[in-house]
């Protein structure tokens, strides 16, 4: 009986980092700036505030689907919702231009605009998982 649980906790654990894994490439690929390098190399804490919140963002809504799933296959599927959604938001809130250009204010180092980017993705998250409701 205790290693049925331990294998549950496995699965659903190992697909969380799966997901979260495959957020971390994805949401590289949706922001028209390079995180990794603004991160790692350039040291831009606006670029690390808004990954950070995207992550924390993406995370709500897997902790709601992990606590309300029925099953496997129903949180694997609300998972990957979550993180559309998230992606999803990325991509619309990066391709704002002018005076609200997101890429522009991020390879500029802005913090005021890389906080506003991951209050908006916890948001975001938070309105996502709410919206698990079964």
């Amino acid at each position: 009986m205790f290693l049925n649980y331990f294998l549950s906790f496995g699965f659903f654990f190992l697909t969380s980092l799966a997901v979260l894994a495959l957020f971390f490439f994805l949401y590289a690929k949706v922001t028209p700036y390079d995180d990794y390098r603004m991160i790692f190399t350039e040291n831009n804490t606006a670029s690390a505030l808004g990954f950070g919140g995207a992550i924390l963002g993406l995370c709500i809504p897997l902790y709601s689907a992990l606590v309300n799933s029925v099953s496997y296959v129903d949180f694997v599927t609300w998972a990957i919702i979550a993180m559309v959604i998230q992606l999803l938001f990325a991509f619309a809130m990066t391709r704002l231009r002018g005076k609200f250009s997101v890429e522009t204010h991020m390879n500029e180092g802005s913090i005021a605009v890389g906080i506003l980017m991951a209050f908006m993705s916890i948001a975001i998250g938070l309105l996502n998982a709410g919206s698990m409701s079964y």
